[in-house]
């Protein structure tokens, strides 16, 4: 029997297969006590005042708030806000339909996620079972359990860095050896020709340009709830005017959608291709 040929689905998360920042459905409210729009405010100003990069100053906010409430951030507490999350339509069932069509072409499909946002709270979604991996943001913790620091911060431009690990098949964010070490295009265990980037906005461009600079295909997706918004169209319109991406579509999963329908194309490209 042929062997399955190894090929990546890599996903942004917030706005690709949740609705909205994945902080502001639990942890901002209930967690912390705050808007969605007090807090985003003061992230935006804290990060011109002190020219700073805005993951680093998102983050620490979560922490000095929550210390400020006495509930300070553990793991198992940012996991627990990852239970209630809101799917896009279709995502629930959307990998083991997807798996199967896949490896009816000949491939063996791995999902991955490359987020700025919290990779604590993902691993408390329903969905963290079908992640190869997930390349996040995260903290360190002291003795206590407690968050203190940044471990991990991932921004529109460190995204590039992990799809790098996915195609030389690093695991790890410490690893910087593996990462750096020439590999022959040939040799690589997830080629960029095998990956599809799905992402909803302007952090996710770079990661679009390069997957396609590569050989690879990109994706934009958009919420379809939000289509009438100001910023939805003229995002939609530039991507596609700047040659950013090869397709934008709705963040629909279900069966027979756009991106339903466009995934499996790319994937019958892939497998005709790698014949």
């Amino acid at each position: 029997m042929k062997e399955l040929l190894r090929t990546a689905l890599v996903y942004d998360f917030d706005g690709t297969l949740v609705r909205d920042n994945m902080q502001e459905h639990s942890f901002l409210p209930n967690h912390v006590n705050c808007t969605r729009e007090e807090f985003w405010r003061d992230v935006a100003r804290l990060k011109q005042e002190h020219d700073a990069d805005q993951i680093l100053i998102y983050m620490r906010e979560m922490v000095r708030r929550s210390l400020a409430a006495n509930k300070p951030i553990t793991a198992s507490s940012l996991a627990e806000h990852g239970k209630t999350l809101p799917y896009m339509p279709g995502v629930l069932d959307w990998f083991s339909r997807i798996d199967g069509h896949a490896e009816k072409q000949g491939l063996s499909l791995e999902h991955y996620v490359v987020t700025s946002g919290n990779e604590e709270i993902i691993r408390g979604c329903e969905i963290f079972r079908h992640f190869e991996k997930v390349f996040g943001s995260r903290y360190l913790y002291d003795e206590n359990g407690f968050a203190v620091w940044p471990a991990v911060v991932v921004n529109y431009t460190t995204k590039t860095q992990f799809l790098f690990r996915i195609n030389k098949g690093v695991q790890t964010t410490w690893d910087d050896e593996s990462v750096n070490r020439w590999i022959p295009v040939d040799r690589r265990p997830v080629p960029f020709t095998r990956m599809i980037y799905l992402g909803d906005g302007d952090t996710d461009i770079p990661s679009m340009k390069m997957v396609r600079h590569q050989g690879g295909h990109s994706i934009a997706v958009f919420d379809p709830k939000k289509w009438e918004e100001l910023k939805a169209q003229p995002t939609v319109y530039n991507l596609i005017a700047e040659n950013r991406s090869d397709f934008v579509v709705p963040a629909d999963y279900r069966e027979g959608s756009q991106l339903d329908v466009t995934v499996k194309g790319i994937l019958g490209r892939i497998a005709r291709d790698s014949s």
